[in-house]
Formats: C-alpha cells, structure tokens, sequence
C-alpha cells in the first residue's frame, strides 16, 4: 500500500496543510534535464556578479552561507506557497518530527502577507491553551519583527529550549489592538488519532496525517468494536475538522481502511502522461458500516484526499464546510549535507477526475459550526484557503483565482445557486472541546441515529 517512502512537513512551525513525499536520491544532474539556455547563463552570471558586489561592498560583513540560504529560499518561495529552501538543521528537525514528537509550540504557519499566519493550533499543546487562533498573523517574536524573515527563520526563532518561554504578538481580524502572548515550549507529543464511544456509534478524530494515523485509525476501530460490540454499531464518524494534511502514504492508508476496491488518488506532474494512481485493496475495515466525515476550511491536502476517496466512491457523506483546497504534492529532495529543497511536483485528483486545487471539496450536507459568545468578536469573519495565498497554484483549467464557480446561474437557475450558496458558505475552523457545543458533530449524530434525516444520507450510487 505505502508506495512512497514520505515525510511529514507539518508539525510545530513548518507549514501549512501538506501532502509531501521524499526524494530518496540525492540531489544530483540528469541526463533528462532540460539544457539551459545562453539567456540563462547570462542571468546566473548576474547573480553571481550581484553576490560579490555585496560580499565585497556591504556596509557589514555578510555571512556567505545565510546570503546563498536567503537566495535559494526566495527562488522557491516564488514559485509557490509551498516550495521552499530548508537548511540542515530545519531538515534535521523535520525528519525528527516525523516520528510524531518534537519541541515546540504546537500550531500549523505559513507565510502570508510578508508575517507569519496560523493555519491551525494542534490540539492539547501550549498554543492551543494560550488561545492562538486559525487565521491569526504573529507580527513580533519576543518583539522582533516578522516581517523580512524567511518561514524557517522565523520557525527557528519560535523553536527552542524545552520549558523556556516565547513572547508572541498576534493580530486577529476584528480586534484593534495586537494581542501579546506568552508561551512555554513545551515536547509536542502527536497523538494524531483520538477516539470516542458515542453511544453505539464510533467516534474518531484524526488531527494530523503523521508516521501513527493508519495505526492508530486500526487500533481505534478495533476498541470501538471491543466496546461498543461489533454486532452493534451502528457506524462512523470520521473527523478530519482543522486537519492540515502530512504524509501521502498515510492518506492513502487511511482511505483504503473503509474502502474496498477502486482508485484512492491520482497525481499527474508537469508532463501530464506522468500519471501515478493508488488503489485500495480488498478488506474494508468497518465492515461495510455507514461512514461520515466531518470537514472544514481548516481540512486541507491529505485529509482532502481521503474525504474525496470516500465521497467519490459513495462510501461517505460529508458533513460541516469547505475544505482548504490544497491539491498539490511536495517532494523533500535531500542536497547532500547542505538541506533540502521542498517543491511542488505534482497536483493531485480524486477517483472522479477531479482536481480541488484552489477549489476545495464542498460538503454534501453544510452545517455552520456556531461560535461561543465570548469568541464572536474575536474570530474571523472570513477564512484562509488555498485560493486566498499569495502565489497559488491556479485550478487547472480555470482562470479564477478565487473559488471556482461550480454551478454557473445561467447554466443551472437560482435554485442550484442559492443551494451552491449555501454549501459553500463561510463556516469557521473552529472545534470545540465540549461535544455538546459542537454543532456539526451533533449533527452527524443525530443523523447517524436517524433522528434527522437527509437525501445525502447514506450516499447513493456506485462509482463505475
């Protein structure tokens, strides 16, 4: 099934909602590499002009190594969102938190806007309690500017000694100040599946897409059926809510748990015969039970990839709002003992076809999750997703750069409209700890136990 060795570049600080697989050959020429052109020569011989004149005529000395890091990183970082330059030690620390535990602050970043912009805090971690927020922009580390630092730069500023303390400051839409938060660092130990009896129903939430998600979805469903009784349980939920993504390998694992034939994912690179298809195997691990799948704008990339799977093949209803829309891969390529690079290689489709780049996957049923009132005046009113990142990957085939008009008026009437509307209405990244104050995992309960009804439910039809 794992037909990619891969690595997880989510974690504490290192980026948002990533599907990234790792190049096990170092970086090296090929024979298959596209000659570069005279013009190509001349604009490499200007930068190397430009790095002298800088080496030589600085007001301070410059360190060459930082100098050709910063270069490096901005040549990537125009690419788009997702590419970048890390040097040793970001690598080393990556590598390390693949194996699910690491130091750190516990939140998901990217960069946006020139600062720092929280994707998501990690459940049960030190910014998760100090309140950091989705959608967040940490302007000032123990106040020094973000702004004119690399990503990792900033996550090596945010990294440090275990029981030592950072100071962040946070702007938050809808609030006039800046908010200063003081943090601990704290080991961030990735338990990425958590699980629930619901009364005969199995509850598991899958918070991130590391080395332990398809071990641990396996051990849940077996303690559920230990629990519950495997003659009575009456189905799933899958929650994948504020799920930023991880290791491809896993998605596809956790795909086929409840699948039992068919395509999962496709990924199709610059040459467009490049294509690379994975398939479920035989066995479906909840036994034919119903499944829903609880999404928000705050799922992204591999937790995109399994909620497609299960919908295209029918096998799921999908409850709550948009997803993310990241459908890119990024391979880690090791440059010997000098970092890695982290590029966008490929996009990636669901079983149907279908590419979610800057689109995102829209829920079958939309359910607003509600805010607390304390938190109303605070959150935002608007949510960060793919189409909104400076630089994006546009949706194939589209020329819009903002969410893809599915379902034109003029093709479809008002009706359809106003029903696209609805779906595809703003609902914030927002799980609360309380299962009683979730509106959207009430919901799938109440569905699952047959007190509401929907045409959604079960899904209908076959994927031929």
């Amino acid at each position: 099934m794992i037909r990619k060795l891969s690595l997880l570049l989510i974690g504490a600080l290192m980026g948002a909602g990533l599907v990234v697989t790792l190049s096990v050959a170092s970086w090296e020429a090929t024979g298959t590499a596209n000659a570069a052109s005279s013009d190509t020569y001349r604009q490499l011989n200007l930068f190397g002009d430009v790095f002298e004149r800088v080496r030589r005529e600085y007001v301070e000395i410059p360190d060459d190594d930082k100098l050709i890091a910063s270069a490096l990183n901005g040549m990537l970082t125009s690419l788009d969102p997702h590419s970048s330059y890390m040097s040793p030690d970001s690598f080393e620390d990556m590598t390390v938190e693949t194996q699910g535990e690491f130091g750190g602050l516990g939140i998901q970043v990217t960069m946006d806007k020139g600062v720092v912009k929280v994707i998501s805090p990690m459940d049960d971690t030190p910014a998760h309690a100090a309140g950091i927020l989705a959608d967040d922009y940490i302007t000032h580390l123990d106040g020094k500017p973000v702004r004119g630092m690399s990503l990792s730069e900033a996550v090596d500023q945010m990294r440090g000694r275990v029981g030592t303390k950072i100071k962040l400051t946070i702007v938050r839409e809808n609030v006039e100040q800046p908010i200063e938060v003081e943090i601990t660092r704290e080991i961030i130990k990735l338990t990425s599946v958590k699980f629930k009896a619901q009364g005969d129903i199995g509850y598991i939430r899958i918070t991130q897409f590391n080395g332990q998600a398809f071990a641990g979805l396996t051990d849940a469903i077996g303690k559920l059926e230990e629990e519950i009784g495997e003659d009575k349980i009456k189905g799933y939920i899958l929650d994948l809510r504020s799920n930023p993504g991880g290791q491809l390998d896993q998605s596809i694992a956790v795909a086929d748990t409840f699948l039992d034939q068919g395509e999962i994912v496709s990924t199709r690179g610059r040459n467009k015969e490049e294509v690379k298809r994975y398939y479920s195997r035989a066995g479906d691990l909840a036994k034919g039970h119903p499944v829903i799948v609880l999404i928000n704008g705050g799922s992204a990339s591999a937790s995109e990839i399994v909620a497609g799977a299960l919908a295209d093949h029918h096998r799921a209803t999908l409850v709550g709002s948009k997803s993310f829309g990241k459908g890119s891969v990024q391979t880690i390529i090791p440059l010997s003992n000098n970092g890695a690079i982290r590029l966008t290689t490929a996009r990636y489709y669901t079983p149907s076809g279908t590419s979610i780049q800057a689109k995102g996957i829209v829920p079958d049923i939309f359910v607003k999750q509600e805010l607390p009132d304390d938190l109303k005046d605070k959150f935002p009113q608007t949510t960060t997703t793919e189409a909104t990142l400076k630089g994006h990957l546009e949706a194939e085939g589209e020329s819009e750069t903002a969410t893809d008009a599915l379902l034109g008026e003029e093709e479809t009437g008002e009706e359809a409209k106003d029903e696209k509307d609805e779906k595809e209405a703003y609902s914030p990244s927002y799980v609360p700890v309380e299962a009683e104050k979730d509106t959207q995992l009430q919901f799938a309960l109440e569905l699952m136990r047959g007190e509401i009804t929907n045409e959604a439910f079960p899904p209908k039809g076959e994927t031929e």
